[in-house]
């Protein structure tokens, strides 16, 4: 048992060399301490000496945050995730921050593109998002836009952030950018990469950009980020900093780094050439499912009283025969489904094989070149704002937001 605190300095050695750090908490039989360089260390109890109790130092100071009012300003709405956050000393944990003055203290640089007034919508795990969290995310960008901001900038946990930015693309109409923006690796980190993201998301913010977006590292160096469409982008890796692609497409944009200097591609929305205007409505009842060999139709039949479900198939769309008579009859019941492939490129098309004329003739929508998790925010946007089952097939099979592509450049 350990006689350590919380937040305790403690003095150990680590395969014969010492070291100094954070008591965190016991772990497996060992100590746990966060080093100076951020990382966390596993070391034996027998090892270790109190160097300072928790609480025995002085807090450190805050310093003063003095904004530009010379500068645009930029509206931040945060819903938590790591871009910026910072140590806890006394735990040794990294905290999310939460007012404009705690973010511009995390990542001081930013008073030096605009000026910021700061929301805090969630302090949640991104994991923990919901089509209602989305909906009031919507609704506070759209009032920031209105209210005068150049640019939105949305702080957000990177592993469901490409649904958020798929779900705002389809509910706001915005003629200013509404930049997301994550951390791959914490503020603790010597590695992290929260400074440059924010850095960039903000340049991208006030840039000539008009649409739904994400920022974040374009390479493992820190030279570059990419800005990718809001309903064509994918986390790709689960740790790496240039996890995010654009999927069948270029990034919109690039922000050099540390020069800021945003360079628009000739597919970017560019600023003023919509009105803003917010279309909230989302149907939650609509699921995605993914395709495996041997699915059993009772894991279709899950779905049958959603009103909407988005398959990821295989190859050019396709599920097995056992699976279509379940599809059918949620179908004519009124259910909208919707065929996605599992492929990362290329589109789909059933009609090429029995099973995808089976299916089509079953009254399944063929998703085009739509990323799955695109159509299920899609899907629940189109259902939530039109009633008529034929218009609702017509809309997910039209591109609304850039979605959707008519000619791929390979294949079919």
């Amino acid at each position: 048992m350990s006689t350590y605190m919380t937040g305790d300095i403690v003095a150990a050695s680590a395969r014969g060399h010492p070291v100094e750090g954070i008591y965190i908490t016991d772990r497996d039989g060992m100590a746990v301490l966060k080093l100076k360089s951020g990382y966390n260390i596993g070391v034996d109890h027998e090892t270790c000496t109190l160097v300072r109790r928790a609480g025995d130092q002085p807090a450190p100071a805050v310093p003063t945050v003095t904004q530009d009012e010379n500068l645009p300003e930029l509206a931040i709405i945060s819903t938590g995730g790591t871009i910026a956050s910072k140590i806890d000393y006394r735990t040794g944990a990294v905290t999310s921050q939460f007012t404009a003055d705690d973010i511009l203290r995390a990542v001081p640089g930013l008073t030096t593109v605009a000026r910021y007034r700061a929301e805090v919508l969630a302090t949640i795990l991104s994991e923990n998002m919901t089509p209602s969290t989305w909906q009031a995310l919507a609704r506070a960008a759209h009032a920031a836009v209105s209210d005068g901001a150049k640019g939105v900038i949305v702080t957000h946990g990177t592993d469901t952030l490409a649904y958020s930015a798929s779900a705002l693309s389809f509910m706001l109409d915005t003629p200013a950018p509404v930049v997301f923006v994550g951390s791959q690796r914490s503020a603790d980190r010597p590695s992290s990469d929260n400074v440059m993201n924010a850095m960039c998301a903000a340049a991208a913010a006030r840039s000539d950009l008009g649409e739904v977006a994400v920022a974040m590292h374009a390479t493992t160096d820190d030279d570059l980020c990419a800005v990718h469409r809001g309903t064509r982008v994918r986390k790709m890796h689960t740790s790496r900093r240039d996890a995010f692609q654009s999927h069948e497409m270029a990034p919109v944009a690039t922000v050099a780094y540390p020069s800021l200097k945003v360079d628009l591609s000739p597919e970017a929305v560019r600023r003023g050439e919509t009105e803003p205007a917010l279309h909230a409505d989302l149907e939650e009842r609509c699921g995605l499912l993914y395709f495996y060999p041997g699915m059993p139709e009772e894991a279709v039949r899950v779905y049958e009283d959603f009103k909407g479900l988005v398959i990821a198939g295989t190859g050019l769309g396709h599920v097995s025969s056992g699976c279509i008579g379940a599809l059918r009859e949620m179908v004519d019941a009124g259910t909208t489904v919707v065929m996605t492939s599992q492929c990362l490129h290329g589109r789909v098309c059933d009609r090429v094989y029995d099973t995808g004329r089976d299916l089509l003739a079953a009254g399944v929508v063929e998703g085009e070149d739509m990323l799955p998790e695109t159509a299920l925010t899609k899907l629940m946007w189109v259902l939530g704002n039109v009633d008529d089952t034929e218009e609702a097939r017509r809309l997910m099979a039209t591109d609304l937001k850039g979605e959707i592509k008519r000619r791929s450049d390979y294949g079919l």
